[in-house]
Order: C-alpha cells, then sequence, then structure tokens
C-alpha cells in the first residue's frame, strides 16, 4: 500500500477511551474544524488536545500553520500522552503538531477532501485507533482499509480521503501530527 502503512498493532487503548467516556464535557468544546463552512468534517465530533488556534475558537486567531499549542483537554486526558509520546519515539519524531481524537458515529461519512498546506506537507499524519469496528471504510487514493482497535496507521493525507462508519459502533481515533527526518 502506498497510501497507508501500519506502524503498530495490538497498542493499549483500553485506558484512554475509558478515560473519554469518562469525560463528555470534552467533546466539541472548539467546534473549529467541525463547524466551518465546506468542512469536510460536519458528522464528526472533536476533542482538541493540540491545535494551531488559540482554544477560544476563533479561526482568525490562527497561532501558525505549523506551530500548536495544549489545549486543556490535554491535562484532562494524561492517558493520551503516552501514546503520542510512544508514537513520537517509535517514528523518531522531531516536533509535535496537531492532537485531537475524532469520533464518527455509526452511519456517519467524512466527506472527501485532501488536506492541503504547511500542516499537511511539514507533518506526517497518524491514526491510533481507540474503536475501530469491522464496516468501517477509510479510503485514501484508490486505497481503503478497515483500521481496528490497538492499531496504528501512518496515512497519505495529502491524497483524496474520506470515511464511511459502516459498523454498528462509533468510530474513534487520536490522530495526531508529528514531524520526522522523513
Amino acid at each position: 500500500m502506498r497510501n497507508f502503512v501500519k506502524v503498530a498493532d495490538s497498542v493499549d487503548v483500553l485506558p484512554l477511551l475509558l478515560a473519554v467516556a469518562q469525560r463528555r464535557h470534552l467533546w466539541n468544546a472548539n467546534p473549529i474544524r467541525t463547524t466551518h463552512p465546506g468542512t469536510a468534517h460536519a458528522e464528526v465530533d472533536d476533542i482538541l488536545l493540540r491545535f494551531n488556534v488559540v482554544p477560544d475558537n476563533d479561526p482568525a486567531k490562527v497561532i501558525d500553520d505549523t506551530e500548536c499549542i495544549n489545549f486543556p483537554a490535554l491535562a484532562e486526558l494524561p492517558e493520551a500522552r503516552a501514546l503520542i509520546f510512544g508514537l513520537m519515539a517509535k517514528v523518531q519524531g522531531e516536533r509535535l503538531g496537531r492532537c485531537m481524537i475524532t469520533r464518527l458515529k455509526p452511519g456517519g461519512r467524512i466527506l472527501p477532501h485532501a488536506d492541503a498546506g504547511a500542516p499537511a506537507t511539514y507533518y506526517e499524519r497518524f491514526h491510533v485507533v481507540l474503536l475501530g469496528e469491522p464496516g468501517c471504510i477509510f479510503r485514501a487514493g484508490d486505497e481503503q482499509v478497515n483500521m481496528r482497535t490497538g492499531e496504528v496507521y501512518w496515512f497519505d493525507n495529502t491524497q483524496v480521503h474520506e470515511v464511511f462508519n459502516n459498523s454498528a459502533e462509533d468510530r474513534v481515533h487520536m490522530v495526531i501530527d508529528i514531524r520526522t527526518g522523513k
């Protein structure tokens, strides 16, 4: 496969999944990705852990395309730090970018889109699957995968990609952008 590479499996994601379930108030506290006009992510719920805007949801306050700051949710979910920095070590990351947890309900869809600009070309995009069941299809370019719970993938987010959750469960991923030595 050219657009997806499985970099780990059998990762213990249960502590983070449980922590997220116990902190429902974190979902959509910062809806900048899901509410702007024309977003491909309108059906997604987010928990932003690190992002490149200030946490008051004002898109005019973009810090920089590559500079990200910690959001309060990261402090409330210390279980995420072990997964984030474990992955950073595994891929020999040099800089940490955006980190977010996304949820797509059964029957939901992320519309086709390709990420562009500095965040997509400066960072590598990784997905840590916190909950993934059969029937949830992630397509990038002419390839598709069914990412399962505990797997970690790199994927080329500059390719047109989309997600269909045809499973009976939520699809929950932690998305991590990491600058690597390439």
